[in-house]
């Protein structure tokens, strides 16, 4: 049976199959959650990941999931593997121009030509199937809108809401500026 969100929102019209959620835990903390009753700490702190660290996750998760039947077949269905994503955003200008994929695998017997090979077919196998690098790669339109709706909280975070002129846009006055040292959402 799927997990849905609590009732201190309605759920919104789009809401349906492949919908996830995030709700605020704190400043700039979230907790994101999808319908099978995962749930994933978002933030800067100890025991949370950042949303540039999901976003690669999301990449090599997606790469790794696309390539796997066609690594099996040559290595094994047994065989071990790690992927790993490297990048950080650009400051200036507040994304990511670049992030590099590794999988490490055990190549141990194969000649160079055989790697080769192996590159090439994981690669056509990633490109082919993986969603996620599919729409990052050529871009993709995110449209945010804001739902109008009425609040279950208590009335006192309401009140807090309304005393924030930001609070009526989703945005606030800090959003733009990171803390020191911090990777920008």
């Amino acid at each position: 049976m799927p997990t849905l969100p609590d009732d201190r929102f309605e759920l919104p019209e789009d809401f349906g199959p492949g919908s996830v959620w995030a709700d605020r835990t704190g400043h700039r903390t979230l907790v994101g959650r999808n319908q099978r009753g995962v749930e994933i700490p978002i933030g800067h702190g100890e025991g949370q990941i950042n949303p540039g660290e999901l976003l690669k996750l999301a990449l090599i998760g997606c790469a790794g999931m696309s390539a796997d039947n066609a690594i099996a077949r040559r290595l094994g269905q047994q065989v071990d593997l790690r992927l790993w994503a490297h990048g950080t955003a650009d400051d200036e200008l507040n994304r990511y121009e670049r992030i590099v994929e590794e999988l490490q695998l055990p190549l141990e017997g194969l000649s160079e030509e055989q790697v080769q090979a192996l590159g090439t077919v994981i690669q056509r196998a990633i490109v082919a199937g993986c969603t996620v690098e599919r729409t990052v790669v050529p871009g993709v339109e995110v449209k945010h809108r804001p739902l109008r709706a009425e609040s279950n909280a208590p009335a006192s975070d309401a009140a807090s809401a309304e005393g924030d002129p930001s609070a009526a846009d989703g945005t606030s006055a800090d959003a733009a500026s990171p803390h020191p040292g911090e990777e920008q959402a």
